[in-house]
């Protein structure tokens, strides 16, 4: 009787124990997710709070202000009001004519320019990283200093050699009886896209060298093992594994391409090719600040957000479908 007493004693606690054990650890599993959570939360929240800061929060305004116009009764004697016009504003930004001959001039700029600075900056980054250049340190720096320059003294740099009778650029083409009107009808937008290219393509090409610094040498070692060339190795070894740098070069320039100001508005000045409504952005800087209609302005920025929200969309979902076709 005692023996078997005493033997069914650490059976009944080992029953016992055992549901408390999970207990606690089902308690100190919940407690280190609790934590995880809260420290998730509590770094993102910096993200997040500028993101509605600066992003969420102007858009939701600009959606705003695009349902509602200001009108005045009366025949225009009245008090001014503001009402809610629904997407009368959207309808007349989208049958502009010049809101409309802005998105093909962005467009025109953007066949240009993306080709061009993202080409350029990979052949630059591909040759200092090539060791094809000399004093690479004093390359990289020249080639970085341009984007050091604020952009509206770019422009203005490059108005002073744009415009005749002061340029010694036009001069020197007159000597060899050449006559060249870098903002002519023909020509505007190319100048526009040599200023762009000018301040932008050093910081691309940083970007690009950086990436393919990453790449591991062994890689290349193998290329060249094989018998692989400088040009070989440069297009079929080490651009492919800066693809993704490509894409990300690529979609910011597009954005920064479609949000065209600075440099057509101060070459406005002397240039009679380029109107008060050249690009979207001009077209709402002037519904805005000239025309007083912020309704109008604020609906051509929601498009001009659509239009730069679905290009971006597009260019990556193009690259993705390469990537795993490639995979396959």
């Amino acid at each position: 009787m005692t023996t078997t007493a005493r033997a069914r004693v650490p059976a009944d606690a080992s029953r016992t124990e055992g549901p408390a054990l999970s207990a606690s650890g089902l308690r100190a599993r919940r407690a280190a997710e609790r934590r995880r959570s809260g420290a998730v939360i509590v770094l993102m929240a910096p993200f997040f709070a500028l993101l509605t800061t600066i992003f969420l929060i102007p858009v939701g305004t600009a959606v705003y202000l695009s349902f509602f116009s200001d009108d005045q009764p009366g025949l225009g004697f009245g008090a001014e009001r503001t009402v809610f016009v629904g997407l009368r504003s959207y309808a007349a930004v989208l049958t502009d004519p010049t809101f409309l001959g802005g998105l093909g001039t962005v467009a025109l700029y953007c066949l240009i320019y993306l080709p061009l600075m993202v080409v350029s900056a990979l052949v630059l980054a591909l040759l200092l990283d090539s060791g094809a250049v000399r004093l690479r340190a004093f390359a990289q720096l020249g080639l970085f200093l341009p984007h050091a320059v604020p952009g509206i003294i770019a422009a203005l740099i490059w108005l002073y050699l744009y415009t005749p009778g002061i340029s010694p650029v036009i001069d020197l083409f007159a000597r060899a009886d050449i006559t060249i009107d870098f903002l002519g009808i023909h020509t505007v937008v190319p100048s526009i896209v040599n200023i762009a290219v000018w301040s932008n393509l050093g910081y691309n090409m940083v970007v690009f060298y950086a990436a393919l610094q990453a790449v591991p040498r062994e890689v290349i070692e193998a290329s060249v093992v094989d018998g692989a060339g400088p040009v070989r190795t440069a297009l079929q070894v080490k651009t492919p594994l800066v693809r993704a740098s490509i894409v990300m070069v690529a979609i910011f320039t597009l954005i920064w391409a479609l949000q065209l100001f600075t440099e057509p508005m101060l070459l406005s000045q002397s240039s009679p090719m380029i109107s008060s409504r050249f690009s979207p952005s001009m077209y709402i800087y002037d519904a805005a600040f000239t025309r007083n209609n912020y309704g109008l302005a604020a609906a051509a920025s929601v498009v001009l957000l659509m239009c730069t929200i679905a290009l971006s969309y597009g260019v990556t979902r193009f690259t993705g479908r390469a990537d795993a076709e490639e995979a396959r």
